[in-house]
């Protein structure tokens, strides 16, 4: 038996991870007789051992509730984007780093013969311009924006937690999510996923960027298999794996819309608005990691090409 905590349950990658282990009612080879779920808000997500604690994961009242009875595995997902991380320093800071903090301090002061896993959703943004062709582990992350700068300090301080023998974390370095649900978003490299989602129901979408801009991508079901795998790590993360860029897969626009065509159409493309000129162009954005560590951990990667991206949207939430 285990049982696992998620902080940020709620949100996209969160619903989905709490989803999927519901439905699997294991993690790993443990089954699950404890879930506890974690956000501002509570959401219709829930089974019959499910329980709920509201409330703001900065505040120590929230995170102590979380950590009472000492869950075995506690998956980190609350965040908020670039673009509102950007936008407004002390939101990002609260929501992208204070939660961290919080989190760590009350699993140390929880007791000493307390050391959960801990994984925490970090993201490429930790890296910043200029960008080289292929990005390595060993590349040194220089973030050029506050939200890659709360990503980049959430590692830190998992990793000297985890070296003080108070966690055992490790931090996905996620790529950039597509095709996500919900509204369009506006910050950053949220176009990624408008001008799949919008076109394909029946709204326009702002295309900022130009056809050559490639980028690191995943779906949500691979970011959600990614942390699930970190959770099943067996043994102690090893010092080199406390933060791991994560596959993906590297994409152009034109790639992505291309599929989008084939899939359903080349009038399809005539809802999407183009900036002119472009705001975006290839120097704006990651285009490949090497993710050796991360592979040779057996880290999950669930598409190959853009078709897929639209493929698995489609069936996530039209299914035939």
């Amino acid at each position: 038996m285990t049982s696992v905590a998620i902080i940020g349950a709620s949100g996209m990658i969160g619903a989905n991870l709490a989803r999927t282990l519901i439905a699997r009612g294991r993690l790993g080879r443990k089954s699950i007789d404890a879930l506890i779920l974690s956000d501002i808000r509570k959401s219709d997500i829930g089974g019959t051992d499910t329980q709920w604690v509201t409330g703001d994961a900065a505040d120590f009242e929230t995170i102590n509730r979380v950590v009472a009875s000492r869950p075995d595995v506690i998956f980190h997902v609350a965040a908020t984007a670039m673009g509102q991380a950007d936008s407004n320093f002390a939101i990002g800071y609260h929501i992208n780093f204070d939660t961290v903090r919080t989190t760590v301090e009350a699993i140390r002061l929880s007791g000493d013969d307390y050391c959960p896993r801990l994984v925490h959703a970090s993201s490429i943004g930790v890296y910043g311009a200029p960008f080289p062709a292929l990005i390595y582990d060993a590349s040194t992350p220089r973030p050029d924006s506050s939200y890659g700068t709360q990503k980049l300090m959430s590692e830190a301080i998992i990793a000297d937690y985890s070296r003080m023998g108070f966690v055992d974390g490790i931090c996905l370095r996620l790529p950039t999510i597509a095709v996500r649900p919900g509204e369009a978003t506006h910050g950053n490299s949220g176009f990624f996923s408008n001008i799949i989602r919008e076109p394909l129901e029946g709204r326009r979408a702002l295309l900022p960027a130009s056809d050559d801009v490639r980028h690191w991508l995943a779906s949500p079901e691979t970011a959600v298999a990614q942390l699930i795998h970190a959770a099943n790590i067996e043994g102690r993360i090893p010092a080199y794996a406390r933060a791991l860029v994560m596959p993906g897969v590297p994409l152009t626009v034109e790639a992505l819309l291309s599929a989008l065509a084939e899939r359903a159409g080349d009038d399809i493309l005539s809802l999407i608005d183009r900036t002119d000129p472009p705001v975006y162009g290839p120097q704006n954005f990651p285009a490949c990691f090497a993710a050796e560590a991360a592979r040779k951990l057996g880290f999950p990667l669930l598409e190959e090409k853009a078709s897929d991206f639209i493929d698995g949207f489609l069936r996530t939430h039209y299914p035939a």
